[in-house]
Order: C-alpha cells, then structure tokens, then sequence
C-alpha cells in the first residue's frame, strides 16, 4: 500500500498536468446553477425541461466502465451521479480527465439529466468540466473511515465528510438553536451580548482561565458565566434578556465537559422559579419538537418522553433513595467524607459539605433520573446567587432538569437583596480560604448594582452541548461540538 507521502506527490504531478494543460486548478469562481439536492428534488421537472446544467461538488466515488467514467458528485446537500462518455466528451479528454481526476477533487460540471435505462439512476451526462481544486491528500477509506477517536475529533471536517450522521448531528444542533432562538424572541426576549473577557470571574462556581492584557496592564479572565452582566441589564431596564454564548472554564475534560462550552441564559422580571418551570417545559417541547419532529427522544437505550408532565424530587431525597444518606441536614461533615470515598470520589481537603454532596448526587443520582426530572430545593450555600425560600430560609427557590442522567437546565428564583447577597458572597470567600477553590468571589460592582434594585425575577441556564447530545443520542460531549477542545497532537 502506497504511503502518504507518495500519493501526495502523485496527485501534485497531476495537479501539475492541469497546469500544463492551461486549466486553473484553484479558479476564483465557481458556477453552480442549483443544489444537488434541488436537482434530486427537482429532476422529473429539470429533465423534461432540457436545460443544460452547470453543477459543481466532491468527486466521492469514481469508477470507470470501459468507454464510460462514473462518478458521485456531492456539494453538501445531496449526491448525484455523473457521467464521462469518450463519443460526447471525446478520446482525449475522457483520458486526460481518468488520468489527472482523484476521489476528492473538487470540479464543475456542464452537461443534460437523464434516467438510466436499467437502473433508472439519476444523472448528468457531461458535456464539458473544469477543475475547483485539486485534493492532495486521499480521503479516508469509505469502508474504514477515521477509526481512531481522536483523529475524529482532531479533523472533524473529513469525519462529517465522510460520515452523513455526523454532520447530520451538527445540522440538528444549528436547527435546535434556531428555534430556542424563535421561541425566546416570540416571548418578548431580546438576544444581547455581555463580556467576555472580565475583570472578575463571578456568575457559576468554576476556575476561569487568566489573560492580560497589555495596554491595561491588568488580568483579565475568560467568562465562566454571563449572569451577574445579564442582571446588570435587568436592573437597567430591560425585563426580558437572554444570550447564547461561548462560556469558559478552566477544569477537567469528561463526557459531558469541555472547557469551551455553549450555553444559553435568559432572565425575566416580575418572574421566580416556578414561572421558569413553566417556561422550560414549554421552551423544550417547542425546541424538541421542531428538532426530531416528535416529543420522545431516543437516548442511550432509552425512551424520554417529554410529552408529559416533567416530574418533580427534591434535592435531599435523592440523596436519600440512591446514596442512602439517612438524614442529609444532620449528617456529620466525617460521616459525609467516609460516605464519599466509599463511592471512590476524590476532591480537595477543605472542601464544603455542599461540594463533597455534589459529587455524591453526581456519582449516583443524577444518572438514576431518566425521564425529565426537575431536582428542587438546594441547600442555600449551593447557589449563592439564588434567594431563599420564604417557609425555609435553608434551601433556596431553586430547580435543575436532568433527563437521561444529563443536567440540561440550571435554575433559580435570583437573589435580589444585596445586604443578602453581600453576606453570600462573603460565605463563598471563607469557603475558598477553607480550600474550595469554587467558592465565588465578592463582585462589589454586581452588589452595587443591586443595590439600584433588581426587580424579583426568574433566571434559566440551559446546556446546548448536553441538549444536542440527547437529541443526538451521544454520550460524549465531544461528539456535538465540532471543534473540541484536545491536547496538542505533538
């Protein structure tokens, strides 16, 4: 089997007789007068108008048949047969075309359709063709394809390519995002764009990356949230906000973590937790519906209906019913530690006991709740940025939805007391001095703009990634973002 490196050199000494010859291998224009799949779509009506057409695409399978070459040309919306026949396109230019043309090459084609006799095959039969660009490396084998993960991910432009259901998945994902889109601004949400780049790091409970910038001279983190600017824009007047953004943090990769993520947050005034549980059942079954066509979602072996009422759990009686904790209020911070390494957890001495519960309910929880579940009633140290319930100062007005054991949706009625959350934030201070390096920090001029007044209001967080991935039926992260976050090849 030829290496690499000699088919590359190949396919230049090709490129080179195009030269030769006086084509222009890379021409500025192309012309196209309509998508392949229009064409399929179309072909009963283009074929018994008798146009000629000019057609451009991917050669992705090229097979020659004595007097005749067929080839599959493929432009991203569809794939269409194509015919070289040497009596309409003559000797030489049927040989030149055989000799110099690879499966990969992209080029123009000019000729009439018509149907096969035998097969009745959709076709175009050349009347003239042009080279777009030569392709110097071989696409993967048909067969094979990338069949080590990584290089997948590492040059995801061959894997959807050659892999119609990936780039499926990515169609579906930009389909799912413009309908969250349609639905919100149906509402009465505006779509606005907060900072990126922030003097402070607040807004989740996460490690940012550091940047500096020069003609500043201060540090400056990627965001890990845009919460604490979208309420910045509630307390300015505008009660209905949402944006869907590229968010950043600067913590360990898994299935469902990357450190470059997308999420979509939305905040409404005169609102809370409740109302926003409405909202996200109806948010999701619009989105769900315009995506796969149908409310039941098949994920990993599993049917998720979200046709019915979402169920309802409180945050302690999971812990209850699948980790076994007796009493989770009362529970000693030793008992708790000992009841964690049990289930082989590893995290940092000096780590809050609202920590050290999430890694228990993340461990065997989360993964139990398969149809969608919304997990109520957190305790208060958990979201700092969320209010207290009025009949439980304890726990906070608060929700997450998780479906086939993914957090989809992260949700509270927002703290809007800033004497509250002053002290809030203060309690997250003496947690990351204790060793937990999520605690948050003290963003006085979030409080200060609290203290103009922030109206009670509901916030939604929601996963992009981790939705796409149950409509894409994955479970790894990676699959649904096309660029994915990996260590140097070298």
């Amino acid at each position: 089997m030829a290496s690499l490196d000699t088919i590359r050199q190949e396919r230049i000494k090709k490129l080179e007789r195009w030269h030769e010859k006086g084509l222009i291998p890379y021409p500025i224009r192309a012309t196209h007068d309509r998508d392949l799949g229009e064409v399929i779509a179309d072909f009963a009506d283009l074929t018994t108008a008798g146009k000629s057409l000019v057609l451009s695409g991917r050669i992705m399978a090229l097979r020659a048949q004595g007097a005749m070459i067929f080839f599959d040309l493929d432009d991203g919306t569809g794939r269409l047969q194509i015919l070289l026949r040497r009596d309409e396109l003559g000797e030489e230019e049927t040989d030149f075309f055989a000799d110099t043309v690879d499966v990969g090459d992209i080029v123009e084609v000019s000729g009439e359709l018509f149907l096969t006799k035998r097969r009745e095959e959709k076709t175009l039969l050349v009347k003239k063709w042009r080279p777009l660009a030569k392709s110097l490396r071989p696409l993967p084998d048909k067969w094979h394809g990338l069949q080590d993960v990584e290089e997948r991910f590492r040059r995801r432009y061959l894997d959807s390519l050659m892999e119609p259901v990936v780039k499926e998945r990515f169609v579906r994902r930009a389909k799912m995002i413009s309908a969250t889109r349609a639905f919100l601004d149906k509402a009465g949400f505006v779509e606005v764009e907060t900072p990126m780049l922030q003097t402070l790091a607040g807004g989740a409970s996460a490690e940012p990356f550091v940047t500096h910038h020069q003609a500043l001279d201060v540090d400056l983190f990627l965001r890990i949230s845009p919460e604490l600017y979208l309420k910045r824009m509630v307390v300015g007047g505008l009660p209905r906000v949402y944006e869907l953004s590229r968010n950043f943090r600067n913590e360990g990769i898994d299935l469902t973590h990357n450190p470059e993520f997308t999420m979509l947050e939305f905040y409404e005034a005169w609102s809370d937790a409740a109302a926003q549980r409405e909202q996200v059942e109806k948010l999701l079954r619009f989105v769900i519906k315009k995506t796969a066509g149908e409310l039941e979602v098949k994920y990993q072996g599993e049917v998720i209906n979200f046709a019915e009422k979402f169920k309802s759990v409180t945050y302690y009686d999971l812990l209850k019913r699948y980790a076994l904790i007796t009493d989770p209020v009362t529970v000693r911070d030793e008992e708790l530690v000992v009841k964690a390494h049990q289930l082989g957890l590893v995290f940092e001495s000096g780590s809050s006991r609202e920590k050290i519960f999430d890694l228990i309910y993340k461990k065997v929880c989360r993964p139990k709740l398969i149809q969608p579940t919304f997990v109520v009633d957190y305790p208060r140290d958990y979201l700092p940025l969320a209010k207290a319930r009025e009949d439980d100062p304890t726990l906070v007005d608060a929700f997450q939805l998780v479906a086939g054991g993914l957090e989809l949706v992260k949700a509270f009625s927002e703290l809007n007391d800033p004497l509250e959350q002053r002290a809030r934030f203060a309690r997250q201070e003496e947690m990351r001095r204790a060793g937990d390096n999520d605690g948050q920090k003290l963003d006085e001029d979030f409080i200060e703009a609290l203290e103009y007044g922030l109206p009670p209001s509901g916030g939604v967080g929601i996963g992009i990634d981790r939705l796409a991935m149950l409509l894409g039926d994955v479970a790894n992260i990676r699959e649904v973002i096309y660029f994915p976050t990996l260590r140097p090849k070298n």
